[in-house]
């Protein structure tokens, strides 16, 4: 599998480099998603709600929170408590706005931490959710083997996540898409020109499909299922304890 540069020349080590990252663009970050995927990123979380509502989970952990987008929706849950993760403080502050601004302060809190070292006990949460996160994983493995010991069994697991279209011409728009036009708009729009070229050139070498399937089969999740979306720009996987 091809690497992907780092974000920025640095001696630090991706997990530094991704908070760092995430910190300068969190301001951006909104507004930037709703450009770059058309706004369809709203729907693909919507049915990642529906798939946890189905569960109906008392505690949720979203993990990679960042602004709280998904934490905010998964409200609809009616779970009585939800802890939005996240390793980065300036995407946390936007996300804390958020939910104070939608007087969810007593059902959700939002958590400085690291997904793969989570400050959880064994077995704490029904559901747990990643949206465009675990790509941005140091270590995937690890990250996903931590997910798998906070959550209860019988839990559910879903990830919503970037993934490559298999059939013409949806592959070569979105190659072209992600590398020459996603980068132009972070470059425009955004104050840290090399972060959107990151995010592209990670999307492009993450495992997805199949490969994600097996990798979540071989940490223990069963019921493992995937569910592609938009032509295969985006993939939701849905897994269980």
């Amino acid at each position: 599998m091809t690497k992907v540069k780092p974000y920025k020349d640095s001696t630090l080590g991706k997990k530094e480099q991704v908070t760092q990252m995430f910190d300068t663009i969190s301001r951006d970050y909104d507004g930037l998603n709703r450009v770059i995927s058309f706004g369809i990123d709203i729907k693909w979380r919507k049915k990642v709600v529906e798939m946890v509502k189905k569960t109906a989970p008392s505690t949720i952990l979203d993990i990679a929170t960042g602004t709280g987008d998904l934490a905010i929706n998964l409200a609809e849950t009616q779970a009585s408590k939800i802890i939005g993760l996240d390793i980065s403080s300036g995407m946390l502050e936007i996300g804390k706005e958020k939910v104070k601004n939608k007087n969810l302060e007593s059902k959700i809190d939002m958590v400085l931490g690291d997904s793969e070292n989570m400050p959880f006990e064994d077995n704490t949460f029904d559901a747990i959710t990643v949206a465009f996160g675990v790509r941005n994983f140091e270590n995937l493995e690890n990250g996903l083997k931590e997910i798998y010991r906070v959550l209860k069994p019988t839990g559910t697991f879903v990830i919503l996540e970037t993934s490559i279209p298999t059939k013409t011409p949806y592959k070569q728009g979105y190659n072209f898409y992600s590398k020459h036009i996603l980068p132009l708009i972070g470059k425009i729009f955004s104050k840290d020109r090399s972060a959107y070229k990151y995010l592209s050139e990670s999307a492009s070498v993450f495992p997805y499909g199949e490969a994600l399937n097996n990798i979540l089969r071989k940490i223990g999740f069963i019921n493992v299922e995937d569910f592609p979306q938009t032509f295969g720009v985006a993939t939701i996987y849905k897994s269980s304890k």
